[in-house]
């Protein structure tokens, strides 16, 4: 049947040809109009219960997580030069499009009664530019007697400052936030020029803008190095250029494929779509080397290119197609996953792993026929004679020590599975960032001196309408659970509406900072004339606005934001389950429903749900490879063999990851999916050449595996050290994940060369002697 489809691809390789092409062309074009996905919940499943209680605080409040903060640490704020500067920054700054209010010292207010018009006005407590230290001193007396702003916009015994901008959701959930993070960097630099001190600059807009930009420039500027570094090994093996250029456009091909079938599905790029551009590479190397291989094998048997296209058809499409399905079923099972991100992934995975061989089978031997035939010089690499001792070697070791081969096997893989046992799972919002990094470095600056600023919400619900304010219980409960929260070292200072009453209640007694406090029944009776908690108010009163962003329409239900510090996975469910006890205690379940959530519980809880679901796909894949294989080889017996060479790199990957504490995350998952997909691909290649073999030698077991280790152990090895050149520049990244996807994907892909190369012979070997029943 392949022989047929070779003949069919010469007669018509010119329409083929041009039909790829223009296919190529148009998704190119598609290609043009992808665009990036910054919105990390979708990584967990819509019925999550922690999705829907993020998507009910939104729905009730509106976006957290957009707001980025500025800090300063400096004993020269309250200087005039400096102040003024300070003042100047946040005006600048509020020109800013897509930066909505910004909260800092010199536009502080202070609540003054005013019984003529029964209510409490709001007034600036700064009355910049001051040309007169002595005026700054005496706002600055004000500022330091008002409790609501310590531990929120200063810490006094650090002389650290902060200056909180709440951003627009449109700018920072879109590719506009790059030019807003610049936008806003911009006067952060005039100000530091004119003061000399150091700004800090953190916050979830701002975290995820940068590491998103830089972790984009390395993966482009490492694909660019990929594809050279592959194009440098493919010229030095096939001393061809033709063969390099080929090679390099199929994977060309597969990339821009990849991109338009993201745009056809009307998908984004996402953190995993992002890695299947390097999947289409890591997937088309082996399948040009090993029909380049073949077509040079069989044109020096027969001398004749026509014959040799024909046969490297006929005997190499039907291993690269089951290599592709296999590949595609390990990365296809991730659409059964719940999770978005993986469903997404995986469909597009799969269907390009697929359009692949199609893109091989087509461009290869079509543009081949078209080509002069290789000269001796460019088929030179068959005859390496470093590589044939080397594979004599590993003949002698699969067909004489097997029991060597066995024991050693045994002793790696003992050893692998105890460091198996020493592997932790966590992730971190600023994982795999060197701790020499300025977005690391002003992060635990943050932390050091607010403790933290990464957003956690907690809700608490009176389960009945206006239950807020018909008695003071709400109230008082919500200040003591926030003093509980405050204790905390992992938190910084809680902020509700209690916060805006007890500054209402200084106001009301005439700014006396001992009067910061929980208003009692006659209080409220007097403070409620002065406040309006209704949010069409709120324009006009800033407290109201205030209270009003931290309570629901209802009155019904109240927020405590607090910020933490990035803890990471491991420490965060402790941390909510000790807040949750103390919420228990506190407020009565039957009257009372506190709900804990936030981005940063959203983006911990993705992260668990994309190593769950890497990990249970992984499973998955195995079932269904498993499948395949026996159909391919109807046998248990070579089934049983073809997984074991499998399973041991992975076994061999995993244990290292746990001797040298590198954790499971995201970024170190998912290279067991494209290890497994390149190690089963080895299996096939090597399976296939086994079985078309062993009726040549009569069925004798040993000289087939002896003829197989020759004839596809070139290829095997050419491809890994291909595959391992170009993984190798990634570990030459400033993110933890990025190295780790280099260099433990180049350790699997030199395990997974060594096991089926050594270890599958010996097993083929061992099954093979059994006697049948």
């Amino acid at each position: 049947m392949w022989n047929k489809v070779g003949l069919f691809i010469l007669k018509f390789r010119l329409p083929l040809l041009v039909i790829l092409l223009v296919t190529t062309a148009w998704m190119g074009y598609n290609a043009t109009k992808v665009k990036m996905d910054y919105e990390f919940a979708k990584a967990v499943p819509t019925n999550n219960i922690k999705y829907l209680e993020y998507q009910n605080f939104r729905k009730q409040f509106g976006d957290e997580g957009g707001t980025l903060v500025l800090g300063i640490e400096s004993n020269k704020l309250f200087t005039v030069p400096f102040f003024n500067a300070m003042a100047e920054l946040h005006q600048e700054l509020k020109k800013v499009g897509g930066v909505l209010d910004i909260i800092s010292i010199p536009e502080a207010i202070n609540l003054k009664r005013n019984d003529s018009l029964n209510k409490l006005q709001a007034v600036k407590i700064f009355h910049y530019p001051y040309s007169d230290q002595a005026a700054l001193d005496s706002d600055k007396a004000l500022f330091k007697s008002l409790p609501f702003y310590k531990g929120l916009l200063y810490n006094e015994q650090a002389n650290s400052y902060l200056m909180a901008l709440q951003l627009s959701k449109d700018s920072t959930n879109s590719k506009a936030r790059t030019s807003l993070m610049n936008n806003i960097l911009k006067p952060v630099s005039v100000f530091e020029n004119k003061t000399g001190i150091k700004t800090r600059i953190s916050g979830l807009p701002y975290i995820r803008t940068a590491v998103g930009d830089l972790l984009s420039k390395e993966l482009n500027y490492f694909m660019v190095g990929f594809f050279l570094l592959s194009a440098i090994t493919l010229l030095l093996f096939f001393r061809s250029f033709s063969a390099m250029l080929m090679s390099l456009l199929v994977v060309g091909f597969g990339v821009t494929w990849s991109l338009g079938t993201i745009v056809l599905l009307g998908y984004k790029i996402t953190l995993l779509t992002a890695l299947i551009p390097p999947l289409m590479v890591v997937i088309g190397i082996p399948n040009c080397i090993y029909f380049l291989n073949k077509y040079h094998t069989a044109y020096k048997e027969t001398n004749n290119k026509e014959k040799a296209l024909v046969t490297m058809v006929g005997r190499m499409s039907i291993v690269t197609l089951f290599c592709n399905i296999t590949a595609a079923i390990g990365f296809s099972v991730f659409a059964i996953t719940r999770s978005a991100l993986l469903k997404e992934f995986g469909v597009v995975a799969g269907i390009n792993i697929m359009a692949l061989f199609l893109i091989s089978l087509i461009f290869i031997p079509a543009t081949l026929s078209y080509l002069p035939v290789p000269k001796p010089f460019q088929m030179r690499y068959l005859d390496n004679a470093f590589l044939e001792k080397l594979l004599m070697k590993i003949e002698r070791w699969a067909l004489h020590h097997s029991k060597w081969v066995y024991g050693i096997t045994f002793v790696i893989c003992a050893v692998a599975v105890l460091g198996i046992l020493r592997l932790k799972r966590e992730g971190f919002v600023v994982d795999d960032l060197p701790k020499s990094n300025k977005i690391y470095t002003d992060l635990k600056w943050m932390e050091q001196n607010f403790n933290g600023m990464l957003p956690l919400e907690i809700v608490v619900d009176t389960k009945r309408k206006n239950g807020l304010f018909q008695t003071l219980k709400p109230i008082e409960k919500i200040n003591q659970f926030s003093q509980y929260i405050s204790t905390r070292p992992e938190t910084g200072r809680p902020l509700s509406f209690v916060e805006g009453l007890k500054f209402a209640k200084q106001a009301y007694f005439d700014g006396d900072s001992n009067n910061y406090s929980v208003p009692n029944d006659f209080d409220m009776v007097f403070l409620v004339k002065l406040i309006k908690t209704d949010k069409s108010a709120a324009p006009n009163n800033s407290l109201t606005k205030m209270i009003s962003g931290f309570i629901d329409s209802n009155k019904q239900a109240a927020r405590i934001s607090v910020n933490m510090k990035d803890i990471g996975s491991i420490k965060l469910p402790l941390m909510l389950n000790d807040l949750r006890q103390h919420a228990n205690n506190i407020f009565d379940t039957a009257h009372y429903k506190v709900t804990f959530t936030g981005s940063s519980v959203t983006f911990l809880e993705g992260s668990g749900f994309i190593i769950d679901g890497l990990k249970s796909s992984i499973a998955w894949a195995f079932l269904f490879i498993s499948l395949c294989m026996l159909y391919l080889f109807r046998s248990f017996r070579i089934l049983l063999c073809s997984l074991i060479p499998n399973l041991v790199p992975l076994i061999v990957t995993a244990g290292v990851m746990g001797w040298v504490g590198i954790s499971l995350k995201p970024s170190t998952v998912i290279v067991f999916s494209v290890s497994l997909g390149i190690a089963i691909d080895v299996t096939i290649r090597f399976l296939i050449n086994y079985k078309q073999e062993l009726p040549t030698y009569d069925l004798n077991v040993p000289q087939t595996l002896a003829q197989t280790i020759r004839h596809t152990g070139i290829s095997i090895i050419y491809t890994s050290m291909v595959l391992v050149a170009g993984f190798i520049i990634f570990c030459f990244s400033r993110f933890g994940g990025t190295q780790a996807l280099g260099w433990l994907t180049s350790l699997t892909l030199i395990v997974s060369t060594v096991t089926n190369l050594v270890l599958l012979p010996v097993l083929l070997l061992t099954m093979a002697r059994k006697p049948r029943p």
